[in-house]
């Protein structure tokens, strides 16, 4: 059940939303409105406030009335979903800097096509915000004060923003003559999702201590936050937290694997050590004797202590210490082990670029195929593909690996789709249509405030469609701006490893969903995952660093992999479905074949 407390908020995002797309002024005024007058009846019932006065009140415009309906019957907003999923997911990031409303970002984004936080903080450091008109240099100072402001509360941004600015921090932390190396450590290290803090060690020429009480006249230093020794805490200009650890050479490696974290892993460590009658305390491991051990790099620590190595990715106890006493885990999957991306779109629906420009940058990156994903009929405000548009598309395609083929390239596009998964269940287009495509990928993009039992019996269902190659972001989730729907992804992964279905871990940044715990599941369930860069433009095949980084975190190796196949291979999992036999015994032939 919604209160008007929440229903409130829902139409104040509704507001910003509209206002970031330009709707016309009568539209935004009327939801703010209609959000102040919901608030005023706090915690109450919506569904009884609505039976009460707010339908009849004539304050509130009929399109808010509609929304509010929505809320009370679903507990969610189909207008609001709608909006979410037409704005690019960095600009739903960059709504949550401090004093950067929804007409300035709108005019960022036109006039520098900038759509992530990051990308925004750089235009404002270069000066090409400034540039802009009616911004101006004191503007695109208040913006980065903004992003700082943002920062200093001890906010959690995205990886790729936090390894920025960990990069950034390092190099000028690197110019100091006694540095004599340098890393980054803690959660960036682990590759988590969202970060918050920056940690990095420095093996130091000279006293430890001394060196780090440098570090606090470092220029854009706002503040010492703790320290005193060999560790200092400080605290940037920009908001940017930074722990410095410096420590002599022969101590790198192992302050190097405690700041590297995650604490629960050290701390099971540090007990492994002491069951076998080695004290690891600071940055020395020694022995019953009380003799330091010589621990040259990461790997010789955990051989020292009977333990296969643990990658920095997998450091999150659970349980990667347990498997490593049993022995050397399987090969991770690396980037290199990608031949191919089935997540991509083009000018067709809401990409940036053509077919044949997204392949040559697919094949520029050493992939061997493409598989083109351009948005279905129904996800209009994406411009979904009409019927005559696939059939054009197609043969573009066709033409297109054709002059492959004569020019003696061994790359190929495949013909795929992200087809909506409707609040029914249904896929969309009717079966007769799908077969026409070499792969489906089929998404939610509405309809998100469903239960959880209605929303996972919705994509239960579409996993009874044979046409379902691969579930595509399976959540929903938009990191630090929209949660997921509720489902329970834990059936959902045991149906899809039972049909043959791919679960996608969809690579964009701001999505990685599924995420890395779920990939656990996923190989525990024997369901492959799809690696997607979800890539808008030939920028967006970037994305697959951080979606490898995040199977490796999921314990995924080249075998859980669907896209580590060959073009053939893939296609072979999709007609197996087709054919009614299910997927896993057709596509297992295939492969020992």
């Amino acid at each position: 059940m919604m209160d008007c407390r929440s229903a409130a908020f829902a139409l104040t995002q509704i507001a910003t939303l509209l206002e970031l797309h330009n709707e016309d002024q009568f539209s935004v005024r009327a939801m703010q409105t209609a959000a102040r007058v919901v608030a005023s009846h706090g915690e109450t019932d919506l569904g009884q406030a609505m039976a009460r006065d707010l339908a009849a009140d004539d304050v509130i415009a009929p399109a808010a009335i509609e929304v509010l309906r929505d809320l009370a019957t679903s507990n969610g907003s189909a207008l609001l979903e709608r909006l979410q999923e037409e704005t690019p997911e960095g600009l739903l990031e960059m709504l949550r800097v401090p004093g950067l409303g929804p007409s300035r970002i709108r005019s960022i984004h036109d006039g520098l096509h900038i759509d992530s936080l990051l990308d925004l903080e750089i235009a404002a450091r270069d000066g090409r915000l400034a540039e802009l008109p009616k911004f101006g240099a004191k503007t695109a100072e208040k913006i980065l004060k903004g992003i700082a402001d943002l920062r200093a509360t001890g906010a959690y941004v995205l990886w790729q923003h936090g390894r920025a600015e960990a990069e950034r921090i390092a190099e000028a932390i690197r110019a100091h003559p006694d540095v004599l190396e340098l890393a980054i450590a803690g959660s960036i290290r682990r590759r988590m999702e969202i970060v918050r803090d920056v940690d990095l060690v420095c093996a130091v020429r000279g006293s430890p201590s001394v060196v780090a009480a440098t570090f606090a006249q470092l220029r854009g230093v706002k503040e010492v936050l703790g320290g005193g020794g060999r560790t200092l805490s400080l605290r940037l200009e920009d908001g940017v937290r930074v722990d410095v650890h410096c420590v002599r050479p022969e101590q790198f490696a192992l302050a190097l694997w405690r700041a590297t974290g995650s604490s629960a892993h050290v701390k099971q460590i540090t007990e492994r050590a002491a069951s076998m009658g080695f004290v690891l305390a600071g940055d020395e491991l020694r022995d019953r004797d009380g003799a330091l051990v010589s621990i040259s790099d990461e790997p010789a620590l955990y051989a020292r202590l009977g333990l296969a190595y643990v990658v920095p990715e997998q450091r999150e106890a659970m349980g990667e210490v347990e498997a490593a006493a049993r022995g050397p885990f399987p090969t991770l999957i690396t980037e290199a082990d990608l031949v191919g991306a089935l997540h991509c779109h083009s000018q067709y629906s809401d990409g940036g670029a053509t077919i044949n420009d997204m392949a040559s940058a697919a094949r520029a990156r050493g992939l061997r195929y493409l598989g083109v994903s351009d948005h279905s009929q129904s996800n209009t405000y994406a411009g979904g593909l009409a019927r005559d548009a696939i059939l054009r598309q197609h043969d573009e395609i066709d033409a297109l690996n054709a002059q492959y083929v004569s020019q003696g390239i061994t790359f190929r596009v495949l013909k795929g789709i992200e087809a909506d998964i409707l609040p029914c269940g249904r896929v969309d287009y009717d079966a007769a249509f799908l077969d026409r495509f070499d792969f489906v990928i089929g998404s939610v993009h509405s309809r998100y405030g469903m239960n959880e039992r209605q929303m996972t019996d919705r994509v239960l269902k579409a996993l009874d469609d044979p046409h379902l190659t691969i579930l595509g972001h399976p959540t929903g989730r938009l990191l630090l701006t929209r949660e997921p729907y509720a489902i329970d992804i834990a059936a959902i992964i045991e149906k899809a490893g039972a049909v043959g279905v791919a679960m996608e871990l969809n690579a964009d940044p701001h999505r990685l969903d599924i995420d890395w715990r779920a990939c656990r599941i996923a190989q525990e369930k024997g369901a492959l995952v799809s690696i997607g860069p979800d890539a808008h433009s030939p920028q967006g095949f970037d994305h697959l660093e951080l979606g490898i980084a995040n199977a490796r975190k999921g314990w995924l190796t080249p075998a859980n992999v669907l896209n580590t196949r060959s073009a053939d291979e893939v296609l072979a999992f999709a007609r197996a479905r087709r054919d009614g036999a299910g997927a896993t015994a057709p596509y297992l032939r295939v492969m020992q074949g």
